[in-house]
């Protein structure tokens, strides 16, 4: 294996560790590791950080290691997008894993091998792990593309992230132009992702990747999806950030990728498979949506922050 990978952990290290055995046995050459600070007010999180930080002295493989760790608390949103900058500034390209996402042998040899196949073919922004069609699939080919670009195990170019911008500057601008529909082309797909966009854009989902994904759009990027699935998330429930409810996506199982790859002879968004895509999730958000509509209302007309605390933030599957 050659190309770099990109870990990022905070305060769960057991499941960091199942994570790093899978990592080690694909002995990359560089790991560069994003941490963020315990938070002041959780009792004993000090501790189990160390813990997960004091995995990756396991290394025992030619490797650079590279550590970029926060000794305070900076909350998802500030400490993924400020690690992932530090890391396509260190490297040209990377694979990147959270600590919960596990993946399956030839996840590392089906993203290397694309980021190689795509490196110069700049409509192609991201590769991912993941496969969210239960089995579906159109063609035999070994991927396809996609407008989603599910980060439960990824990889990307200095070259795709240069367009990424943690404060959304362009939201306003393509609001108003409507500029959404013009490239979804489905009302209630527009009016799921407005809404999305809006809470990010308010500070009411303490987060990072969505800002990935209107990055994506803003250049027309696709995303290489597997025709199987390579990466299981074993991070639902108590202790999540996000993931804190058990869905149908919890802990998928993985399936080994072919190779040789068998590469599509055409470069055609599967509208398809993104439409199966967007129900599935669509369904499984929609108690979250309500828990940040409420929470929004409150802070908007209320400002009490203590009757906050019952709410979770809002939070997301995908």
């Amino acid at each position: 294996m050659k190309t770099p990978v990109a870990f990022l952990i905070f305060n769960r290290p057991h499941l960091t560790q199942t994570v790093f055995n899978a990592i080690r046995q694909a002995q990359p050459p560089v790991l560069l590791v994003i941490a963020d600070g315990p938070r002041v007010d959780r009792a004993g999180e000090a501790e189990l950080c160390a813990q997960t930080r004091a995995i990756i002295q396991q290394v025992d493989w030619d490797c650079q290691v590279l550590t970029n760790f926060s000794e305070t608390n900076l909350g998802c949103k500030k400490r993924v997008s400020s690690g992932l900058d530090w890391v396509f500034k260190t490297v040209e390209e990377a694979i990147v894993l959270e600590d919960d996402c596990l993946p399956h042998p030839t996840f590392f040899p089906f993203c290397e091998a694309l980021l190689d196949h795509y490196r110069h073919d700049t409509r192609v922004m991201v590769i991912s792990g993941n496969n969210f069609q239960f089995g579906r699939k159109r063609t035999p080919d070994s991927y396809y593309f996609s407008h989603y670009n599910h980060i439960w195990g990824w990889a990307s170019w200095r070259r795709a992230w240069r367009y990424y911008d943690v404060k959304m500057s362009l939201w306003p601008t393509i609001r108003r132009g409507d500029w959404l529909h013009d490239f979804l082309r489905d009302d209630r797909a527009v009016h799921y992702w407005t809404e999305v966009f809006d809470a990010v854009s308010r500070n009411l989902i303490d987060t990072w990747d969505y800002q990935w994904m209107f990055a994506c759009w803003t250049q027309h990027g696709l995303t290489v999806l597997p025709n199987v699935n390579l990466i299981s998330n074993l991070g639902f429930g108590a202790g999540a950030t996000h993931t804190t409810e058990v869905t149908q996506f919890s802990n998928l199982a993985t399936e080994a990728m072919p190779f040789p790859l068998q590469h599509p002879t055409f470069v055609i968004r599967d509208t398809k498979a993104d439409a199966l895509t967007h129900q599935a999730f669509d369904r499984a958000s929609w108690p979250k949506k309500l828990k940040a509509a409420i929470k929004y209302t409150i802070k908007k007309y209320i400002d009490k922050p203590y009757l906050l605390k019952w709410l979770k933030p809002y939070s997301k599957d995908s």
